[in-house]
Order: structure tokens, then C-alpha cells, then sequence
């Protein structure tokens, strides 16, 4: 599989902090397994790098074979990973566990004498999300189509990228699903089994279409029932915004939702929670569109407040 030069370049100079010894005799075949690896599986090289080199010494250090095949079987995986328990905060052990069981999927050994187990998780490749231009762009947009193309439109942005709704949840919502307590208090979804809490930026367009919707649904308030698989797609279609802006996309929307709260640093295990994941670890596949941290930012953060 030939790989960017940035990707190339990184895993050729990976080496660890404070590296022992035996790095130099387990660096090749990390190399190896993360080059084999990092276009299938969906998270950054860095952090295949630092996990994968991490079992790998554990393993050497344990006496296991130098050999992946040995290093990536289930079993191990699991001893290196409670190993790391005591050193690193719970949940970052199950994402651990999490990325390497990937990478052991994704290699596949032949001889492991092990099935590949099928894959139960999101698809490694995430919609990608919209730009700030690109979600001004449709707002602006849809706000000036006429009568129902303007409240399919917004809805399915609010629900989208205010909420972080799945399309099916998008097509499920009603005008009563949509609760705000008094001014000024969050505006939430109560039609999901989960704390939906909607950005403040579209908390008046959701009020407005909440109002107007009543007991019928938001999104093409016509359909008869909660969801049909080509009910936002055949819309998105027929609805094309003007050169220079991208198609309308549920899942999209779903993206720049979950990398807006990323972006703000919010917590993953909150944010895991009110997008419906499994845990964290499935937004490990979003990271590479976060923005860094620029050094005042990051400086602030590091240092907290004064006791």
C-alpha cells in the first residue's frame, strides 16, 4: 500500500519518549504493522504509532515472542492493556484495547488461527464534515428558499448540525419532540433515549419550526412513516444548492456537529453520549479534523486556575 510522504515520514522517525533498549529490535515490525494498517483503520498514525510500539515493548518485556502474530492475539492485547490501568485514566484504557483489536482486524493473519470478527462499529471512513463557509453558505441558502423547501432545509440542518441527529432520528422528529423550558433555558430533544441538548446557534430556528410543526414531523412533514431509507437523500437530490456549495447531507451535518464539540474541547465521553456511540473511542476517526490548539490556547488549558 503506498502511503502519503507526510504518513511515511512520520512512521519512519516514530520513536518513543524515553525508549529502552529494546526499541531498536521491536521498531521495524511496528513500522511494519502500522504502514500495513493506517489506511484501513480510522484513527491518526501518531496514535497507531504510540500504541502499537507500546505492546509491542510490553510484549518484549513479558518474554512473548517478536512477532505480531503473537503480540496481536486477543489474549494479549487484553494483559497489555490492564497493565495500563494504574498509569492512565479507565476509559483511555478501552480505547486502547479498542485500537489495537482494529489493527489486529485490519492485518488479518492468515495463520492466526482465529476468525476476523465482523465489524460492529461505524465504517472507518466518517462523512466529513462541512467547513464554517460551507455551513453559512447553506444556512443562507436554505433560509431563502420558498414555503416547505425552506423548513425541509433548515430542519434538516438544525437537527443535523444542532443536534447531532442520525438521519433517522432526523426523519423520526416531531414539532413536540422539542422542548424549551423557559427563555434562555437549553432547548432539548426529548424523542431519543439520550441527553440531545441543541446548539444555542439554532435554538431560534428550531423554535420556529417546532411551532409551525405541532405534532407532524419537521423534515418533509408529508411522510407516513418515522423513516424511509431514500426520504433525505431524494430531497438532497431534487435540492441542489447554486455553484460553489456542497449538496445537503444528513450524515455530513451529523460530522461538523460532532467536530464543533470536539473543536471546543468538550469532554468525549459527553459527547459520545449525546451523539448515541458506543463509547469515546468511536470518535477517534474524527480527530484528524479537529483544528491544534494554538499555543495561547493550549498554554491556558495546561495551566487551570488558581486554587
Amino acid at each position: 500500500m503506498a502511503l502519503d510522504p507526510d504518513t511515511s515520514a512520520k512512521i519512519a522517525r516514530y520513536r518513543p519518549r524515553e525508549a529502552p533498549a529494546a526499541w531498536d529490535e521491536v521498531a521495524p515490525l511496528v513500522r511494519s504493522i502500522v504502514a500495513a494498517t493506517v489506511t484501513a483503520v480510522p484513527y491518526d498514525v501518531e496514535r497507531l504509532l504510540h500504541a502499537t510500539a507500546g505492546l509491542a515493548l510490553w510484549a518484549e518485556a513479558s518474554g512473548l515472542p517478536r512477532d505480531p502474530d503473537a503480540w496481536l492475539r486477543g489474549e494479549v492485547i487484553d494483559a497489555f492493556v490492564l497493565s495500563r490501568a494504574g498509569e492512565v485514566a479507565p476509559t483511555a484504557v478501552q480505547t486502547y484495547r479498542t485500537w489495537l483489536r482494529r489493527v489486529r482486524d485490519a492485518l488479518a493473519w492468515s495463520d492466526r488461527g482465529e476468525p476476523v470478527p465482523p465489524r460492529l462499529h461505524a465504517p472507518a471512513n466518517p462523512h466529513e464534515p462541512y467547513d464554517k463557509a460551507e455551513l453559512a453558505g447553506l444556512r443562507h441558502w436554505a433560509s431563502h428558499l420558498p414555503g416547505q423547501q425552506r423548513t425541509d432545509a433548515l430542519a434538516l440542518m438544525a437537527l443535523g448540525a444542532g443536534c447531532g441527529l442520525a438521519p433517522k432520528e432526523v426523519a423520526a422528529t416531531t414539532g413536540r419532540d422539542l422542548r424549551q423550558r423557559a427563555p434562555g433555558h437549553p432547548f432539548v430533544h426529548t424523542g431519543v433515549d439520550r441527553p440531545v441538548v441543541a446548539r444555542a446557534a439554532w435554538e431560534d430556528v428550531l423554535a420556529e419550526l417546532a411551532l409551525l410543526a405541532g405534532g407532524a414531523y419537521l423534515f418533509r412533514p408529508r411522510h407516513t412513516t418515522p423513516y424511509a431509507k431514500n426520504l433525505i437523500g431524494s430531497w438532497s437530490l431534487v435540492h441542489q444548492p447554486p455553484t460553489g456549495l456542497p449538496t445537503l447531507s444528513a450524515g455530513r451535518l451529523r460530522a461538523s456537529w460532532i467536530v464543533e464539540l470536539m473543536t471546543e474541547r468538550i469532554d468525549h465521553d459527553l459527547i459520545a453520549k449525546a451523539a448515541g456511540l458506543a463509547s469515546a473511542a468511536s470518535l477517534a476517526r474524527y480527530q484528524h479534523f479537529v483544528p491544534p490548539l494554538d499555543d495561547n490556547t493550549a498554554a491556558r488549558l495546561l495551566r487551570g486556575h488558581a486554587a
